[in-house]
């Protein structure tokens, strides 16, 4: 009988030293490694994170305003023996800057509506619309990103040139209307929208365009600003198709125009025209991050929220 009592006693004890054990172990294992570092070693870690992300600029600007014999002598001094602001004038008469940030920043916007126009359907059908293959599909689209971009640049201008559109702002455009990567980031970012709006929203006699145009774009906003910031980026510094489709200099894009200035001006490369050119064709994205800074971040930490 004593036994028999004692056993359960010694189970339940048993049964609960593993897991107090277990409590224990997991409790020292969830520091972050982050939050074990000091006040000085955070600041450590973020001073040459900082460094490293604005020396090329800090030594872009230093070429661009110092003198051309200085440009490619390495001095431990970032402020140069005399400044001067005549390489701006110089790139930007002896490149064709002007016209070339016209034409990438109107191919960047087109780009980015059409890229929008088709991401935010096609997202909003992956992420709430039940359809068969609707899986398959999704993961059709995933795979597309494993394709580097240089597989398809030959038959992208195959097909521009059947279509008579080589040599034109629209060849430069056609290519890049739809993006996987911003259909991942708007269903990632639209799966976190609460079941209860979608329902209170069809219980309204919303239908499903409705839904999408005054319910779920306005609290998507946050990603839709992330898609526009990487579509603007990546279409206004895009160098190998514009490359390939635009001949005539009238429609060169900024990094082409760049190009042609390592070129254009003699044998050997002004330095410091290119550092001043290169500082001109980055005003745009610079413009385009600190004003969507906020949703930028927003939008990327959204779009892990969802499984």
């Amino acid at each position: 009988m004593t036994s028999e009592a004692a056993s359960p006693r010694h189970r339940a004890g048993a049964g609960r030293a593993p897991g107090s054990k277990r409590s224990a172990g997991a409790g020292r294992r969830a520091v972050p490694f982050w939050s074990s570092l000091s006040a000085a070693g955070r600041f450590g870690f973020l001073a040459v994170g900082i460094t490293a992300a604005l020396l090329p600029f800090v030594w872009m600007l230093r070429t661009a305003v110092g003198p051309p014999q200085n440009a490619l002598r390495l001095s431990a001094n970032p402020i140069p023996s005399s400044v001067g602001f005549g390489a701006f004038e110089n790139a930007w008469q002896a490149g064709d800057l002007g016209p070339a940030l016209l034409t990438g920043i109107g191919v960047s916007l087109a780009v980015l509506a059409l890229q929008l126009l088709t991401g935010i359907p096609a997202a909003y059908a992956f992420a709430w619309v039940p359809f068969r293959g609707r899986g398959l599909l999704f993961g059709v689209v995933l795979a597309t990103l494993l394709v580097p971009p240089q597989v398809t640049a030959v038959p992208n201008y195959v097909t521009i040139s059947a279509l008579g559109f080589a040599d034109t702002r629209v060849g430069l455009v056609l290519p890049f209307m739809t993006q996987a990567a911003a259909i991942f980031l708007l269903r990632q970012y639209m799966s976190t929208i609460p079941v209860s709006v979608l329902e209170a929203a069809r219980m309204d006699g919303l239908g499903t365009l409705r839904t999408l145009r005054t319910v779920v774009v306005p609290l998507s906003m946050p990603a839709i600003a992330t898609v526009s910031v990487f579509s603007f980026l990546l279409s206004f510094n895009e160098y190998l198709w514009p490359l390939l489709v635009a001949r005539s200099p009238d429609i060169a894009t900024p990094p082409l125009a760049l190009a042609g200035l390592a070129t254009r001006t003699s044998a050997f490369p002004d330095f410091t025209q290119l550092a001043a050119g290169s500082l001109i064709i980055s005003l745009p994205t610079l413009v385009v991050f600190v004003v969507a800074q906020r949703r930028l971040t927003a939008g990327i930490t959204g779009t892990g929220l969802a499984a």
